[in-house]
């Protein structure tokens, strides 16, 4: 990261024939109540893209789409699509809506339901608990699903962090997936709490923080939703008075359909998870990325009476650094932050001059601070819209953004963690569990790492965060984007 980068690059999709050959295969694990619920409707998303019906037919007119299915899906004996997915919870009430929603979907041999069916009780601990003692079974599932791809090259997580299953089991299989699959990269989409009124889980700052332990130290990439922001966006921008679960859903479903959109519909640049991880990535603990969308619309007649009227690429690419489109509550202003890095995927018929000039405007304009020691660009993939999907908006945008503000939301979690851990405050049901039994080692060991993960963050705005954290006689060394490259091949 030497000198001054260029002002962008920017990646146009197109027929890359290598990239449509050659399957890089993902595996998806939806983890509790929320991974499912988001889950259910990603995977509608994705049906609809690709000409799928919700029985896993391919539509008649869906043909000649130079879209790769074969990422997130794989075709049975008899031609259907099915999800590389496994759906995990510890109580039938979500999996039973799923399996109702899409009965002829998914791979029924890849549904796990805990057969106590009691679930996790909002409790960190005994989610865990419960993951290593079927651990056996799961893993299973996982290798047969790893063994029928040609390529695998990671895993997707959807799961919420305040919960009991979610946090608890999901903070259990990325410790053993890491184990498991060590060259294979592991991106979760991480549903953060509603922070204002206290939540919904009274015990959520606790589950919260264990399980950023581990979404630290064991994922390569984090994608923050927010619950606080997703419904801010939804009242403030939407117009929604009391938005719904599936509405909140739908707003995370389309985060989690454009960040793959590039994977799905190839092209020369940001066609695989690596590509898409490295560029936004530069060192390995600073991995949590928010997101932004614009133009959002709801599935509902009256909603287009809210949309934005016109749509161009220099619209789109300004209104993606509104911190009021933003999904995750932290403010994105230059007194609050800068930028690592940002990737703005870019959807619709655009032309490329449109977008040079865009960037042009937004550096004359100074929209958006970058840290002094990276390349002070904002990345663009040019991509494909789904030929079956008609859309309302000439040019769509989802932001991925690396900011150096997201301290501020693992600052709120810590304090409120700290206030309850301070009155030492609803600790009985953690102490009936095997590793809390003796002491509450654990919780001030992931208390450490949040606290160092801020620390890092706030270093990185300043021009020697490479030396941070090293002894003089270390010399100084970046992890560079190309490191992830070899964990590409073998499981």
């Amino acid at each position: 990261h030497k000198g001054k980068a260029p002002i962008s690059r920017v990646g146009k999709t197109g027929g890359n024939a290598d990239s449509a050959r050659m399957p890089r295969e993902i595996i998806t694990l939806q983890v509790g109540q929320c991974g499912n619920q988001i889950g259910l409707e990603f995977w509608k998303q994705l049906c609809v893209e690709h000409g799928i019906s919700q029985n896993g037919t391919l539509e008649d007119w869906a043909t000649g789409g130079g879209d790769r299915k074969d990422v997130f899906f794989y075709q049975a004996d008899d031609e259907q699509y099915i999800p590389r997915a496994l759906l995990i919870d510890l109580e039938p009430r979500v999996l039973n809506h799923v399996k109702a929603s899409l009965p002829r979907l998914y791979n029924q041999e890849n549904i796990y339901q805990h057969p106590e069916g009691g679930g996790a009780g909002n409790n960190w601990a005994c989610g865990y608990s419960i993951g290593s003692t079927v651990q056996e079974e799961i893993l299973e599932m996982i290798d047969r699903e790893a063994d029928g791809s040609e390529s695998l090259e990671g895993f997707l997580m959807c799961h919420s962090i305040a919960g009991g299953t979610g946090s608890g089991m999901g903070s259990f299989l990325l410790e053993r997936l890491n184990d498991h699959f060590p060259k294979k990269l592991i991106q979760t989409y991480s549903v953060f709490p509603n922070q204002q009124d206290g939540g919904d889980v009274v015990v959520q700052p606790y589950n919260s923080m264990l399980t950023l332990k581990r979404l630290t130290l064991n994922a390569d990439a984090v994608v923050v939703l927010d619950n606080t922001a997703l419904n801010r966006i939804a009242t403030e921008r939407l117009h929604v008075e009391t938005p719904t679960v599936e509405q909140i859903n739908q707003l995370v479903s389309t985060v989690m359909s454009a960040s793959t959109n590039t994977l799905r519909f190839p092209g020369y640049m940001n066609n695989d998870l690596i590509g898409l991880i490295s560029s936004l990535i530069p060192t390995p603990r600073l991995h949590f990325l928010m997101t932004g969308y614009t133009p959002l619309v709801f599935d509902s007649a009256d909603a287009s009476a809210f949309s934005v009227r016109k749509t161009s690429v220099m619209d789109v690419m300004r209104r993606l650094l509104q911190t009021k489109n933003i999904m995750v509550s932290c403010s994105t202003r230059k007194d609050r932050g800068c930028y690592i890095s940002i990737l703005d995927i870019i959807q619709g018929e655009v032309d490329p001059t449109q977008v040079h000039k865009s960037l042009q405007r937004i550096r004359e304009r100074q929209l958006c601070s970058f840290i002094p020691w990276g390349p002070a660009s904002i990345q663009v993939a040019l991509s494909r819209r789904s030929p079956y999907v008609k859309s309302p908006h000439r040019v769509s945008g989802l932001m991925l953004a690396n900011h150096t503000s997201i301290r501020d939301l693992f600052a709120r979690i810590a304090q409120q963690f700290d206030k309850l851990r301070k009155k030492e405050a609803f600790l009985d049901n953690y102490r009936k569990v095997e590793m809390f039994a003796d002491d509450l080692t654990e919780f001030d060991e992931s208390r450490e790492t949040l606290q160092e993960l801020i620390e890092e963050y706030r270093a990185s705005e300043s021009p020697d965060y490479i030396n941070w954290g090293m002894d003089d006689a270390e010399a100084p060394r970046e992890r560079m984007p190309g490191e992830f490259a070899e964990r590409e091949s073998g499981h």
